[in-house]
C-alpha cells in the first residue's frame, strides 16, 4: 500500500484554515445526515491574468501535502466550540475530531503546467462535508502561487533565456508567508535566484546578493580600514597590502578615464576594499551610492584590478538608480577600456546587474534599447503583482450523489459547468497545444489523427472541426482515497516542467500583449434525446425586441416537470417539445438571454 501524503515536520494542522461558513455548513450537513454523500468539486479561474492567454499552475504540491495535515486537534475543537452557536450538538464536535482526507481523491494538472481559464486545475472527490471544507485551504494555496508563478513567467519571457533574474521582494511582500511563497513560485516561473535566505534553506533555491548602500555609507575614509589588511595571492605567496594596491590602481584608472583622482569617494573605496578582503573570490560593487562615473566605477575598477593582480576575479557590479540603460552602456564601455588598456581579457565582460523598481516595461526598454545588463533584480512588481493582485480562483461543486450540479446566477461568467470532467490537451502538427477539450469523465477520449467536431466555450455554440496530431490527458491522479498514487516532483523538476510548458506554447498564445485567445472546447452531442435548453442570465442584444432562436433537441419523455421550471425562467417564451427551435425574446427594454443546453439526468452539458 502506498503511503499517504504526510505533512512536513514543521507543518501544523490545516483544518482550521477555513472560513466560518464552512463549519456552519458542515454542521448543517451533519445534522441532516448528508455529510457523507459522495461529492466532487473543481478549482479553476475564470479569466487569464494580466491580459495574457495563459497562466502557470502552481501551489498544487503544497495543496496535496495539506491534505495529509487535514485534522482538527483538541485545541481546534475547543476553539470551534467557542465560536459556533451554543445549540451545536456535542456529537458534531466528536465527529469533527475524526475528519481527515482518508476518503479524498484528487486529480490535478502537473504543477508548473500552462493552464487556461475555466479548465480545472484540480478536481476533488470525497464526502460532501470534507469536499466543501477544503475550499478555502486549496484556494489559498493555489491562487497566489499560480499568480506569482505566472507573473514570474512573464518576466522570464520578456528577459529571454540569457538574462539572469533574481527575486528580491521579501521586504515588499505581504508578510513572511507571502515572501516565502513569492520566492518559491517565482523560481518555478523562471527566476534564477532569490535574495531570501530562508527560502533558500527551505526550498533549495539558489541564493544571491550584493551589498547595500548602508554598508558603503558606513565608511568615511581609507583610515578606517584598520589594521591595514593584507591578502595572500590566490596561487599562494607573500601576502600583500590590498588597500595600498587599490589606491595605486585608482591613480592609473583615473588617468585612463580622465577623471581627477580626488573625485572618487574614499569612504566608498574603503568599503570596497574591506568587502574584497572578506570575499576576494566573490567581490562585487554597488556603484551608485555617490556617483557612478566619478566615484563608484573608478573605485570598483581599482579594487577589481588589485584583486586581479593577486589572481582573483570580481564577479559583478550593480546599478540601483538613475538611467539604468545609459549607465549600463557607460559602465560596459569603461570595463572594456580597462580590459584593453591593462590587458585583462575577462574584465570587459564583468556582469552588470540592475535593480530599482523593475517592471515589465523596464525589461521591454532594456531589450529595445540594447542595454548591457546581464542580471535584473525584481522585487515589488514581482511579489505584489500590481498589474493584477489576485488570480480569482474559485472552487465549485460539480456533482453530488452522482448527479451533476449547475449553478445559475445573475452573471453569466459565474455560471458553473456541471459534471466531473476529463481534460485533454490537443496539439497541432508543429507540437504546439491549440485547444483544451473538457469532456465528461465517462466519455471516450479523442483520438490522434481523427477529425471530430467541438463546440467552443464562450462563443455561443460555435462549432469547429479539429484533427489533433497529439492528445495529452491533462489531469493525473495524485491521491486516491487518501493514498498517494505517485511521488510529487521536486521544486527543480516543477521549474523545468514550467519552462518546457511555456516553450511549447505557440507564439500567438505566448505573446504578452494582444495574444490570440486559447480555445477551450466541449465535445459534440451524441444525439442525446434528453437535451433541453437552460437560460443564462440576460445579456443585452442590439435589438431587444427581436426574438432569438436556437436549435436544440427535444426534451426526454417524462420531462414535463423540468419543462415547467424552464417556462417560468425570465425571457423564456417557449420550450419547443419537438425537434426544432426554442424561442427567446423579451419585452421592450428587457434583455434577451443566452441559452445553455443540459441533458435531462445531467448526462451531458454544452454552452450554446
Amino acid at each position: 500500500m502506498l503511503p499517504r501524503f504526510l505533512p512536513r515536520p514543521d507543518s501544523s494542522p490545516m483544518a482550521p484554515l477555513a472560513d466560518l461558513y464552512h463549519l456552519t455548513m458542515a454542521y448543517a450537513l451533519w445534522r441532516t445526515g448528508r455529510h457523507r454523500d459522495p461529492a466532487a468539486a473543481e478549482l479553476f479561474f475564470r479569466r487569464e491574468p494580466f491580459g495574457a492567454a495563459f497562466a502557470v499552475g502552481a501551489g498544487l504540491g503544497q495543496a496535496l501535502r495539506s491534505l495529509g495535515a487535514l485534522r482538527f486537534s483538541a485545541a481546534d475543537i475547543a476553539y470551534l466550540r467557542s465560536v459556533l452557536p451554543s445549540t451545536t450538538e456535542d456529537a458534531f464536535f466528536d465527529y469533527l475530531s475524526t475528519v481527515d482526507a482518508s476518503e479524498v481523491t484528487v486529480t490535478s494538472v502537473p504543477e508548473g503546467s500552462v493552464v487556461f481559464s475555466r479548465v480545472p486545475l484540480l478536481q476533488v472527490k470525497g464526502p460532501l462535508l470534507v469536499v466543501q471544507l477544503l475550499e478555502t485551504t486549496l484556494l489559498c494555496l493555489v491562487s497566489y502561487a499560480s499568480l506569482v508563478a505566472t507573473n514570474a513567467a512573464r518576466f522570464r519571457l520578456l528577459a529571454g533565456p540569457e538574462m539572469k533574474l533574481m527575486e528580491l521582494g521579501l521586504r515588499r511582500a505581504q508578510g513572511p508567508d507571502g515572501g516565502l511563497s513569492a520566492s518559491k513560485y517565482s523560481y518555478i516561473g523562471g527566476f534564477d535566484y532569490t535574495s531570501n535566505v530562508l527560502a533558500g534553506k527551505l526550498y533549495g533555491i539558489p541564493v544571491r546578493g550584493t551589498v547595500a548602500h548602508s554598508y558603503i555609507m558606513s565608511f568615511r575614509s581609507m583610515e578606517e580600514v584598520q589594521p591595514r589588511q593584507v591578502l595572500s595571492p590566490l596561487a599562494g605567496g607573500e601576502p600583500m597590502d590590498l588597500p595600498s594596491l587599490a589606491e595605486s590602481w585608482l591613480q592609473r584608472v583615473c588617468e585612463l578615464l580622465g577623471t581627477p583622482s580626488d573625485k572618487p569617494n574614499r569612504g566608498e573605496l574603503a568599503a570596497f576594499v574591506s568587502y574584497a578582503i572578506a570575499f576576494p573570490q566573490d567581490f562585487q560593487g554597488l556603484l551608485d551610492t555617490y556617483c557612478v562615473m566619478r566615484s563608484g566605477l573608478p573605485n570598483f575598477c581599482a579594487v577589481a584590478l588589485a584583486l586581479h593582480q593577486l589572481g582573483y576575479r570580481a564577479i559583478g557590479v550593480r546599478l540601483d538608480s538613475g538611467d539604468l540603460i545609459q549607465q549600463s552602456k557607460e559602465t560596459r564601455r569603461v570595463l572594456r577600456a580597462c580590459s584593453a588598456h591593462f590587458q585583462v581579457p575577462w574584465f570587459g565582460s564583468i556582469p552588470i546587474a540592475v535593480s530599482n523598481d523593475i517592471s515589465e516595461r523596464s525589461l521591454e526598454d532594456f531589450i529595445r534599447e540594447g542595454s548591457e545588463i546581464d542580471m535584473v533584480g525584481v522585487g515589488t512588481n514581482l511579489v505584489t503583482c500590481p498589474l493584477q493582485p489576485s488570480l480569482g480562483c474559485v472552487y465549485k461543486l460539480v456533482e453530488v450523489n452522482g448527479s451533476p450540479c449547475l449553478k445559475f446566477t445573475e452573471e453569466e461568467e459565474k455560471m458553473t459547468i456541471p459534471g466531473i470532467k476529463a481534460i485533454y490537451r490537443l496539439y497541432d502538427a508543429a507540437g504546439h497545444p491549440f485547444m483544451d477539450l473538457m469532456a465528461l469523465e465517462n466519455e471516450p477520449s479523442p483520438s490522434v489523427g481523427q477529425e471530430f467536431v467541438v463546440h467552443i466555450l464562450g462563443r455561443r455554440g460555435e462549432a469547429t472541426k479539429v484533427r489533433p496530431s497529439a492528445v495529452e490527458p491533462l489531469h493525473r491522479m495524485y491521491l486516491r482515497d487518501g493514498q498517494a498514487c505517485e511521488e510529487l516532483p521536486s521544486l527543480q523538476e516543477v521549474r523545468s516542467h514550467a519552462q518546457a510548458s511555456l516553450n511549447l506554447l505557440s507564439p500567438v498564445h505566448r505573446q504578452l500583449h494582444d495574444p490570440q485567445p486559447y480555445l477551450v472546447c466541449f465535445p459534440p452531442y451524441r444525439h442525446d434525446p434528453g437535451l433541453i435548453p437552460i437560460l443564462l442570465p440576460p445579456q443585452t442584444y442590439s435589438d431587444p425586441m427581436e426574438p432569438h432562436t436556437l436549435s436544440t433537441f427535444a426534451p426526454s419523455p417524462g420531462g414535463s416537470d423540468r419543462e415547467a421550471e424552464l417556462q417560468e425562467l425570465p425571457h423564456c417564451k417557449a420550450v419547443d417539445k419537438r425537434m426544432g427551435q426554442t424561442e427567446l425574446g423579451g419585452d421592450k427594454g428587457a434583455m434577451s438571454s443566452h441559452v445553455y443546453c443540459v441533458a435531462v439526468g445531467a448526462t451531458h452539458f454544452l454552452p450554446c
